[in-house]
Order: C-alpha cells, then structure tokens, then sequence
C-alpha cells in the first residue's frame, strides 16, 4: 500500500462527493491496514468511510469550500509513481559485449 496520501482535490475546484469518499475509504485503509475488508469486517469498513466521509464534508463546508456531487475526478493510480508523472525510463547506455 502506498505510504503517501494524496490530496482530496484542488483548491480552485470543488470537492465532489466522489472525492470526499474515495479520501474517506483511502484514510480508512491506511488506518486499518487492510486494502479491502474481509467479508466479516466490511460493514464496519463501510460504516468508518461513511462517517469520515461525512466529517471531511462538514470540515470542507467549515473553511468555505464547495462541494458538489459527482464522482472522483482522480482514479486511482497503481503503482508507484513521481509526484510529475511516471518514472523515466533509465538511459540506454551501451549494451555488453
């Protein structure tokens, strides 16, 4: 799982309900350890990203930003990646002889 946490949205847009759940569910499974609950846990999976997802709403609508409905704008990403972009590819340098 990825160390980092990435940012819920930009300041010059709204948050979109999609955004502020995948933060929620993102948040959940690092404190949880667990990237996907087991069958016997996903109800209090579910229940922690619903009550997160309705604080970060009400935090977000405290500092005066906007939400909206919609999905999250920023599927996520596998694999690891730089904060620019995918990771360059090493120079070709000359092959063994």
């Amino acid at each position: 799982m990825c160390r980092s946490i990435r940012s819920l949205r930009h300041p010059d847009l709204p948050a979109t309900t999609g955004e502020v759940e995948a933060a929620a569910r993102q948040f959940v499974r690092k404190v949880s350890g667990y990237p996907k609950p087991s069958a016997r846990n996903q109800a209090a999976f579910d229940a922690a990203v619903a009550e997160i997802a309705g604080a970060s709403e009400r935090l977000l609508v405290a500092v005066g930003a906007a939400i909206e409905p919609g999905p999250d704008r920023k599927p996520p990403q596998h694999g690891h990646r730089h904060a620019d972009g995918p990771r360059p590819l090493a120079p070709a340098g000359p092959s063994p002889a």
